[in-house]
């Protein structure tokens, strides 16, 4: 997430000040604030059908959101207004943290039909709740992440929860997303990680840290209920996740107020103990001379003393959710290991750019091989329809993406032959 706020403030002063001039100043600025800031043009309810609405051998992808052939879309959950992470529970449930208006919302889904039949908001009064996290133990213990800290409580009980780990708070970015490591991390084949990773955002655009644990993914062992820092460096890593191998993968945003093409926004591999650069360097080990004016015998973002990314985005897309496509997807086997990230969209780039789902091509090993777009059509010449935020890939191909400006989670899936669901 960015911090809009100079910019919009600088067009209100502006419009203020000059009056007349001041509207064309703002009328400048809109082409960027339109998108992630005015109403939708159209509700997108109203363009895409509903899960219960598409046949089952009707590709429906024209709508206007656009896939590759042999994938169709439709709105799974509606209604939910400022939609960012999703998880389902052992019951087969979906579980939604709604950021803006701080609620946890339980979606009931039908176990006959895969429909949802009732949605209610479990927890409410919440502080910008993000991260959401089941105990691979104990699964009906759900971890929540808001701003301040991580707590847990039992689902469909009256356990009242406990907090577990307080964190940073106040100025810069506020989302904490959490996960668990999965087996493979551990260095004890087949056991579980059994720790829980947080990801916590800079305090500022770009600056010096006061508290070591901003611009840093922590790591929290909950039998010891000790923390570390994992990896530091990362302005603002929102989402992360680890591929088929056990290596973690997280995007990072880069800074802002260096123009329409720097920096680049980043997909990087996290290795322990690992410094990704921020606030001195980004992308490719480039140091960033605007902000750090100290003089070097030799390039300070070189390793080992930073590590560089794996690949650099478009600035300014903001990248959010990404997910590895398994190979029990039922997806065509060309898509095996790739990783999709959602683009949420700029907000500060004279031209808007991300708003779409894309797909970078991965072999099995891990070698990249390039980047295509996935879903597109949220972003219009009218603004956007909607911003695409978290993604889920279920065993059996059902993909689910949510979208915080929209209030929606769509339903993707691929269609085989004949048209039956693979």
């Amino acid at each position: 997430m960015r911090i809009p706020t100079a910019k919009l403030v600088l067009a209100v002063v502006l419009f203020a000040a000059l009056g007349i001039g001041g509207f064309f100043a703002v009328r400048e600025l809109l082409p960027a604030l339109r998108p992630p800031f005015f109403k939708p043009p159209e509700d997108i309810t109203k363009l895409i059908p509903g899960d219960s609405e598409v046949p089952p051998a009707v590709n429906e992808t024209d709508m206007p959101l656009k896939l590759p052939p042999g994938f169709s879309i439709s709105i799974f959950a509606k209604d939910l207004p400022g939609s960012r992470v999703m998880r389902f529970d052992q019951f087969g449930n979906m579980w939604v943290s709604r950021t803006e208006v701080g609620a946890v919302t339980l979606l009931e889904i039908d176990r006959d039909t895969g429909r949802v039949r009732n949605q209610d908001d479990i927890f409410t009064d919440l502080r910008k709740p993000h991260g959401l996290a089941f105990d691979p133990e104990s699964p009906l213990l759900i971890y929540i992440a808001e701003e301040h800290r991580v707590w847990r409580v039992t689902t469909y009980s009256d356990d009242p929860g406990e907090e577990i780990i307080s964190l940073p708070f106040g100025e810069g970015h506020f989302t904490r997303t959490i996960a668990f490591g999965p087996a493979s991390a551990d260095a004890s084949a087949g056991r579980p990680d059994k720790k829980l990773y947080i990801s916590v955002g800079s305090s500022c655009n770009v600056c010096n840290e006061r508290d070591e644990r901003r611009a840093a993914i922590l790591r929290y062992d909950p039998k010891s209920q000790q923390s570390e820092i994992f990896a530091r460096g990362l302005r603002n890593a929102v989402f992360f996740t680890w591929d088929f191998s056990g290596r973690m993968w997280a995007i990072d945003m880069g800074r802002d107020w260096l123009g329409d093409d720097l920096p680049p926004d980043e997909i990087n591999i996290i290795e322990e103990g690992k410094n990704y650069g921020w606030p001195i360097c980004y992308g490719k080990n480039i140091h960033d001379t605007d902000f750090d004016k100290n003089v070097y015998i030799r390039n300070p973002c070189a390793e080992p003393f930073e590590k560089s990314s794996f690949i650099d985005l478009e600035a300014h897309v903001a990248p959010l959710g990404l997910a590895f496509v398994p190979v029990d997807s039922g997806w065509p086997e060309d898509y095996w290991y790739d990783l999709l990230v959602a683009y949420h969209g700029s907000w500060n780039r004279s031209e808007p750019t991300g708003y779409k789902v894309v797909r970078h091509k991965l072999d099995e090993e891990g070698n990249y091989q390039g980047a295509e777009d996935f879903i597109t059509g949220w972003l219009t010449s009218e603004g956007a329809l909607g911003r695409p935020v978290d993604i889920l890939i279920q065993p059996g191909g059902a993909m689910y993406l949510s979208d915080d400006k929209a209030g929606v989670i769509y339903k993707i899936i691929h269609r085989g032959a004949g048209g039956r669901v693979q």
